[in-house]
């Protein structure tokens, strides 16, 4: 018996002194930061890159953590689906007291598990939250952003230490919790999804603790009333006729003229003494010619045509493209009313852009604010006016008008089979 336990004590013993060395060998001191204007500067560059506006517009947010809690977050409600095991909780987060579960101690554990399992999938959109201060810490040589939580959550007094790749975004985070006492453990936030509601969601996180995994599940994040609304622009702009329609030939403010075969996708490009029989989806195929000469080095005028098509087309049927792929609808109040912000994450000449179109009674486009960040536009607006429905049955626009007073003409606009 005497043999068994030293045995155990040296075990113990031998238990203490590795937890004593990986201590000693792993816990970081929490770091100081600079707080002021470059501590906030860095915060708002990593809310641009992960797309906050959008996560401020998301309507609902389904994941799971590792596996044992399950969550559906109606974000514009307040309202949280929880449920784990045999439980199910409906919490309401503007009114704790409004909250429904078999029992107020059910209710309160659905509230830590959401506060501490949604931190780590929403944690980086929360540097702004009250009671955050932030600032910064040389990494590397490197800007990182220190995060720390005076109030708030389940364990006010935490921080945390994000570093962030060239474009800002996030990709892992140091930790200093009153739950983990080891000082700078550091998890993974590099797994992500880019969301349908437009918003970058971890899947999953690493942790340097003996290379812990935490899976987020299946992440989604969604935009149903949304996507309801730019159904009913669809049905306004007739959009099923669009879909059918072969031809459409336009001329852009008097100086470039376009004749589109859609079904076959390839136009006619028009402007000054240029001419481009453009195949944007085989560009090698494409015939430029110039003062009616065909030229063989046509690079430059096939990029030309390329360009200008992709702009002007969009001043004629953006609103029939509202699903197309890499584009991410919300809904925006404007002057009471629901309009429907677009983002366009890839595609055209300058992917990142966004257009909140105003909408009048029947659904219909009658303008829209501008978010071109390339040509420092933020909220400009042109109106979409003269619709006309066309020989094929769809809606295009005739003109528009600028804040300026300024005019654009689509000139003879025709649809047709």
């Amino acid at each position: 018996m005497k043999k068994f336990l030293k045995i155990i004590g040296v075990i113990i013993i031998g238990l203490l002194l590795f937890v004593g060395v990986y201590y000693f060998v792993n816990n970081e001191s929490l770091p100081i930061g600079t707080k002021g204007k470059e501590a906030e500067e860095l915060a708002q560059k990593m809310m641009n890159a992960i797309n906050k506006k959008a996560f401020d517009t998301t309507e609902i947010i389904e994941w799971n953590f590792r596996g044992e809690h399950q969550y559906k977050w109606k974000k514009q409600e307040g309202l949280v689906e929880v449920s784990w095991d045999d439980n199910q909780v409906v919490l309401n987060l503007n009114d704790t007291s409004k909250s429904t579960g078999e029992n107020q101690k059910m209710i309160q554990t659905a509230l830590d598990y959401f506060n501490n399992d949604s931190f780590w999938l929403v944690a980086p959109y929360k540097v702004f939250d009250d009671g955050v201060e932030r600032s910064v810490v040389k990494v590397d040589d490197k800007d990182a952003l220190m995060v720390t939580y005076t109030s708030g959550g389940s364990t006010p007094g935490d921080s945390y230490l994000w570093i962030l790749d060239s474009t800002y975004v996030p990709t892992s985070y140091k930790m200093w919790t009153s739950i983990i006492p080891l000082g700078g453990v550091s998890a993974t936030w590099n797994d992500m999804t880019t969301a349908d509601s437009g918003i970058k969601l971890p899947t999953t996180h690493t942790l340097s603790l003996f290379g812990m995994e935490l899976s987020m599940g299946d992440v989604k994040a969604y935009n149903p009333n949304a996507d309801a609304l730019a159904e009913k622009v669809l049905k306004a702009v007739k959009h099923e006729a669009y879909k059918k329609t072969r031809y459409i030939d336009w001329s852009f403010g008097g100086r470039r003229s376009y004749k589109w075969d859609k079904e076959l996708h390839i136009v006619e490009v028009s402007w000054n003494d240029a001419k481009v029989i453009l195949h944007p989806n085989e560009m090698s195929k494409s015939i430029a010619y110039l003062k009616g000469e065909e030229i063989k080095n046509n690079e430059s005028l096939v990029k030309r045509a390329w360009d200008l098509f992709n702009n002007d087309s969009f001043w004629l049927v953006a609103p029939h493209k509202l699903f197309e792929p890499g584009i991410y609808r919300s809904i925006e109040m404007i002057d009471g009313k629901e309009a429907l912000r677009v983002k366009y994450s890839s595609g055209g000449t300058t992917p990142g852009d966004s257009y909140v179109w105003i909408l009048d009674e029947n659904y219909l486009p009658g303008s829209y604010q501008m978010y071109v960040p390339s040509m420092k536009m933020a909220g400009v607006p042109a109106t979409w006016e003269d619709w006309i429905e066309t020989e094929s049955g769809t809606m295009l626009p005739k003109s528009h008008t600028f804040a300026s007073g300024g005019k654009l003409s689509m000139g003879d606009v025709k649809g047709y089979n």
